[in-house]
């Protein structure tokens, strides 16, 4: 049963107002009066507070990728003691050199329930990654599991965007701008230099089933994720710019001792604030968190005949420099209807340039027809291989081709242009799985000349 804290947490959850919008200018402040008119930085700002902008693009980018926001607080950022080298836990960054580049399919369970108290940033746990965090390119793969929420403490990260995908268990994330609810089946995505705080919103089960919350983490070194380009599709369709929602300003007043962690050029450091760094009465800009409901995708498919490829799943991309190469694209696999005429329908057999990390929120993965569960995790990097196991192959192969409905199952994929390198922990971790090559084999020749 849920404690206090998680009931609080929860309350407070469900009763989160947003504004809506991907990419929008928005203006919000939690105490009338608090943002300035007419202009950014007055000589002095309204009700005491600390002009400061937070910026995560250069100032010289196009207007279409310049990321700011203008924050009021009522302390500057700047007022804080020297930060001293943190334990890392689990938590690795690019460049990851633990490992030689694996061509094997690979598949993970779960992570396992976690040994005593173990809060958000602590249960941060690295399956790999590439490029290089400090050249800002690339981007790795984590997982988390927690059973208790932050308290006075924040986190803060330098190296790039956060995208959490939970998996089990809902999360209230305070941040500097405000409050986000997410739950399974919805994403948060924390740009870079934004400070946060995941609380939890449901107790461990009793029954030793594992953690009160799990789920993944792409963490984006390179372009700030956007929604993709939709050429012939047209105006309408995938991710709408108005289903994503953004908090609106609320702020935290509290003295004593709070600890805030920053993540900088792979390290963690940190430092004791004599006060809450989340104290942002108002704010106005486009560099902001955001929560979405993958349920709300809109999916675009085949009403003739032929699997189109994943890349019409997108939700986020982020560009690189080259066009239609992604440092890294998000992909979800959301309830959608399966009506192709002499087609196999479950995804082919293929191999692709880009490496594909596959997650699974919820049910079964179309083309896995066991092995693959929630919380777990496969990687296919490039040029690997892949697509059903026999026993799926065997089943769309003779089915009856009427309408399907696909909605017993919530899956997403990680796809990045880079091959994905392995931590250590992640090559040699108990819950891999062996055997994974397995479910390709009985593939039988049918072959007649």
């Amino acid at each position: 049963m849920a404690g206090t804290g998680n009931e609080q947490a929860r309350k407070t959850a469900e009763g989160l107002a947003y504004h809506t919008g991907f990419g929008n200018e928005h203006s919000s402040e939690a105490v009338p009066g608090a943002l300035p008119v007419g202009r950014n930085s007055p000589q002095r700002a309204p009700l005491g507070l600390y002009a400061e902008q937070l910026s995560g693009s250069a100032f010289t980018e196009p207007r279409d990728h310049n990321h700011r926001s203008w924050l009021y607080r009522i302390r500057p950022s700047a007022a804080h003691p020297p930060f001293v080298r943190a334990a890392q836990g689990a938590l690795r960054s690019a460049p990851f050199t633990d490992c030689t580049p694996d061509p094997n399919r690979l598949r993970w369970n779960p992570l396992p329930e976690p040994a005593g108290p173990v809060d958000f940033l602590d249960g941060l746990w690295t399956l790999g990654g590439n490029g290089d965090a400090t050249q800002r390119t690339g981007m790795a793969v984590h997982l988390y599991h927690a059973n208790t929420s932050m308290e006075r403490r924040v986190f803060g990260n330098a190296d790039g965007e956060l995208l959490i995908v939970p998996e089990r268990g809902g999360l209230l994330l305070r941040t500097e701008l405000g409050l986000l609810h997410a739950e399974p089946g919805e994403v948060a995505l924390i740009p870079r230099g934004v400070r946060f705080r995941v609380e939890l919103l449901d107790a461990a089960p009793d029954d030793g089933r594992g953690p009160a919350s799990r789920g993944y983490v792409c963490e984006n070194y390179g372009r700030p994720f956007q929604l993709p380009d939709l050429g012939p599709i047209g105006a309408n369709g995938l991710a709408n710019a108005r289903d994503f929602r953004a908090p609106v300003a609320a702020y935290e007043d509290v003295e004593g001792p709070v600890e805030v962690v920053n993540k900088f050029c792979g390290a963690l450091w940190t430092a004791t604030y004599d006060h809450s760094p989340l104290d942002v009465v108002a704010w106005h800009g486009n560099h902001v968190p955001y929560v979405y409901d993958l349920r709300r995708f809109n999916v675009i498919g085949s009403i003739s005949y032929d699997h189109p490829d994943p890349s019409i799943f997108t939700v986020l991309t982020s560009p690189s420099d080259t066009a239609g190469l992604a440092g890294v694209d998000f992909v979800a696999f959301a309830p959608r209807w399966l009506v192709g005429e002499d087609t196999f329908r479950p995804p082919y057999f293929h191999r692709n340039v880009m490496t594909e990390y596959m997650g699974l929120i919820e049910g079964a993965y179309d083309a896995k027809a066991e092995g693959f569960v929630p919380g777990g995790g496969s990687l296919h990097n490039m040029m690997s291989a892949h697509g059903p196991d026999r026993e799926t192959f065997d089943r769309a192969s003779a089915a009856e081709l009427r309408p399907q409905k696909i909605d017993d199952g919530l899956a997403f994929m990680f796809e990045t242009r880079w091959p994905l390198t392995l931590t250590e922990q992640a090559r040699d971790a108990g819950h891999l799985q062996h055997g994974y090559d397995d479910v390709w084999q009985g593939l039988q020749r049918h072959f007649r000349p």
